[in-house]
């Protein structure tokens, strides 16, 4: 405030009220106030937002609208914030208008806390955003000191999939992901924790790794899911980074006139659509209702007692087996890697 007010040449008390909106600024003092804001990036800080008191509103930032497990992490926070005064704002990531903008609106917004689902931004950028308000992450691994994450243990469930698909005698599992625009030891993205746990466990069984990165734009996953196995007749399974890439997945391995006893497919999040019995789909449950329930908590925890030190919460997976994985048979004249194969 103290820079916002020499800028502007006026005094603090003036740049707190027209923060705080107060009567008795001129508009043209208004406008140089908020001119100087928008030039040095200030945004005030907590106990800033205390003094105007609470808006009662908490945003949502999801990356986009075409993943059903986004829909439950946002069900889960909405159930619990019923019977509050609290409102949930969806802001999704659509085009250009994804990460940084989506967050730095929200925030403009005064809302009194941000949940955000592994969004592509640095930590450095978000410990500045969390001194402003109060933020849980969801998804990201990253070890934070302003603000919270609720995370699954990626590397756990991706061990559920594959030791199933191990147990069935697949020898040839491929990995169907997504490709990070950021990948940083210190904020590893889910996906890049599947990933690099696939390639573990493939290597320790003795088994060459296979990873075919796809766009998240529709039917991508599909035509990556069909060339891998029109390009390779081996593979006999299909572990999918998330159940929307697991689907398409299916789709594919149908429309080549396979069947699952020709080529099992693992997702990941346990979707609702996951279970229905035309899809039946074997995957890892990440639990997106509990998550979004966890980040409220946090959330709330924060708002209410002004804690200010981290809390970093990792929900343990589970395996949700299905009849999309099969054991595995040689198909197109392979040799047979049934049950007894040698691991």
């Amino acid at each position: 405030m103290d820079d916002v007010a020499k800028a502007a040449g006026v005094s603090k008390a003036a740049v707190s009220k027209v923060i705080r909106d107060a009567y008795g600024v001129s508009p043209a003092m208004r406008e140089r106030v908020e001119a100087t804001i928008r030039e040095l990036g200030y945004r005030p800080r907590i106990a800033a937002r205390a003094m105007r008191g609470s808006s009662f509103s908490i945003g949502l930032e999801i990356p986009n609208f075409n993943s059903e497990f986004f829909t439950q992490v946002m069900q889960g926070a909405a159930a619990r914030l019923a019977g509050t005064s609290y409102q949930l704002m969806i802001a999704p990531g659509l085009g250009e208008l994804s990460g940084t903008p989506v967050l730095e609106n929200l925030a403009d917004r005064q809302v009194d806390g941000i949940i955000a689902i592994s969004p592509e931004v640095s930590p450095e950028w978000l410990e500045e955003l969390a001194q402003d308000v109060p933020i849980v992450l969801i998804g990201r691994h990253d070890r934070s000191k302003n603000y919270d994450t609720i995370t699954n243990d990626d590397d756990a469930g991706t061990r559920l999939a594959m030791n199933h698909l191990l147990s069935l005698g697949h020898r040839r599992i491929a990995h169907l992901t997504l490709r990070m625009q950021s990948e940083r030891r210190d904020a590893e993205p889910p996906h890049t924790i599947r990933r690099d746990t696939y390639e573990s466990v493939a290597g320790d069984a003795g088994l060459e790794g296979l990873v075919a990165y796809c766009a998240a734009d529709a039917g991508a996953a599909y035509e990556a899911a069909k060339e891998l196995i029109e390009a390779d007749p081996t593979i006999t399974a299909i572990f999918a980074g998330n159940d929307s890439l697991a689907i398409d997945a299916l789709r594919a391995v149908v429309d080549l006139g396979l069947t699952f006893e020709d080529v099992s497919v693992v997702g990941y999040d346990d979707i609702r659509m996951a279970g229905h019995p035309l899809i039946s789909l074997t995957t890892v449950s990440q639990f997106g209702e509990l998550m979004g329930q966890a980040a409220i908590d946090l959330l709330m925890e924060r708002i209410r007692t002004g804690r200010t030190t981290p809390r970093h919460r990792e929900l343990q997976p589970e395996l949700r087996v299905r009849s999309s994985t099969q054991r595995a048979k040689a198909r197109l004249g392979n040799v047979e890697s049934g049950a007894d194969a040698a691991f």
